[in-house]
């Protein structure tokens, strides 16, 4: 921006060289303009450059470069007035630049500025603004003063188009970059199923819904039947590997809208939503097939997997505490008859509940 605006001062110092060439103003002016516009310039790209102006709560430095160069354009002005024509059409350029930069505030200071400068210059000026038309090259600089003007004032609007553009792809970018970090955040970086805080809360929306519209809604605890062997046995990155391939084959078995997470070890928790206790078994049922059925020897010769089920679905007025408690009474008497098998829970009956479920599904929400 402050390399455009030294340039733009170039611009006004050539035309000038050509009205002093039509002998309308003297040489010097052409030169002192330059000499003071890139001064200017230099003072602030100093600023900048040596982070003085990161400090400053205008850290573009609006008003100040706003106020300095109607300064300069007025001064010039009011000096030589055969050529005002010029400054004021610079003016438009000055300000073309400072609003792309202005808050609303800053854009209302450098106006009451300029409305006070030009009226200074229009009411208490003696000299009047002139317009040099009185020979060819006189006209010739003046359209020049027209053209280069409403050239910059394009050029100003381009490139404000070009930043819009910027700005818009670069908020596309962020709002996905930020729904990537929502999902990070959701997902547990070993199985890529959502994590425990992230798979309470589906369980808690679900029996919202579940409740308000009047429709079942079934969960299953699942535990990998014996898994703390597979590490002791074929060591933990395999039984990473095994994680990941279970994750993997339920996600690719069940519905869109059934919710599948993690809650630490070998435990995930699936919730069924408009889905029976009756409805569920046989899902469940379908389920530990398939895991049983994998190829688990290409993990390591002689492995096999597979996982205890237990499934609950929600009564009236059953918290998620009471509802997880079923079910992780269910999953304790499928381990205790022998593992790799679905149970389901018996009907939700109060204070029949275990201490043992209770404190468990407790543990499991924290």
């Amino acid at each position: 921006m402050l390399d455009l605006a030294g340039l733009s001062y170039v611009i006004d110092a050539g035309i000038l060289l050509i009205y002093a060439a039509a002998g309308t103003v003297p040489t010097i002016v052409g030169p002192a303009l330059a000499g003071c516009g890139l001064a200017t310039v230099a003072i602030f790209l100093a600023l900048s450059e040596f982070g003085i102006s990161d400090r400053l709560r205008d850290h573009y430095c609006v008003v100040p470069q706003a106020t300095i160069n109607l300064v300069i354009m007025l001064s010039f002005a009011e000096l030589f007035p055969q050529v005002g024509v010029l400054f004021l059409c610079s003016l438009f350029v000055v300000y073309g630049f400072s609003s792309l930069r202005s808050t609303p505030r800053q854009a209302a200071i450098a106006w009451t500025l300029l409305a006070i400068g030009l009226t200074a210059l229009f009411v208490l000026s003696a000299p009047p603004i002139t317009l040099p038309m009185g020979s060819t090259m006189e006209r010739f600089a003046t359209m020049l003063v027209f053209l280069l003007a409403l050239g910059r004032c394009m050029y100003i609007g381009v490139l404000a188009a070009t930043l819009r553009d910027k700005l818009y792809k670069r908020g596309v970018e962020l709002k996905a970059t930020y729904r990537r970090i929502e999902e990070l955040a959701e997902l547990d970086e070993l199985t890529g199923a959502y994590n425990r805080r992230c798979i309470m809360r589906m369980l808690d929306d679900a029996l919202l819904r579940a409740r308000d519209d009047a429709m079942p809604l079934t969960i299953a605890l699942i535990d990998l039947d014996w898994f703390k062997r597979i590490n002791d046995l074929y060591g933990h990155p395999t039984g990473d590997e095994v994680l990941r391939t279970f994750a993997i084959t339920i996600f690719a078995n069940i519905r869109e809208v059934d919710r599948f997470g993690r809650y630490g070890g070998e435990e995930f928790l699936l919730v069924l939503p408009g889905t029976t206790q009756d409805g569920g078994y046989p899902i469940l049922e379908r389920l530990r097939e398939i895991v049983a059925a994998l190829d688990w020897s290409a993990f390591s010769e002689g492995m096999a997997v597979t996982m205890s089920v237990g499934i609950a679905t929600l009564d009236d007025d059953e918290t998620p505490e009471a509802l997880l408690a079923r079910a992780d009474d269910a999953l304790y008497e499928a381990k205790a008859h022998g593992r790799n098998r679905v149970v389901q829970a018996r009907p939700a009956c109060g204070d029949a509940l275990s201490v043992r479920a209770m404190s468990r599904a407790r543990d499991l929400r924290v």
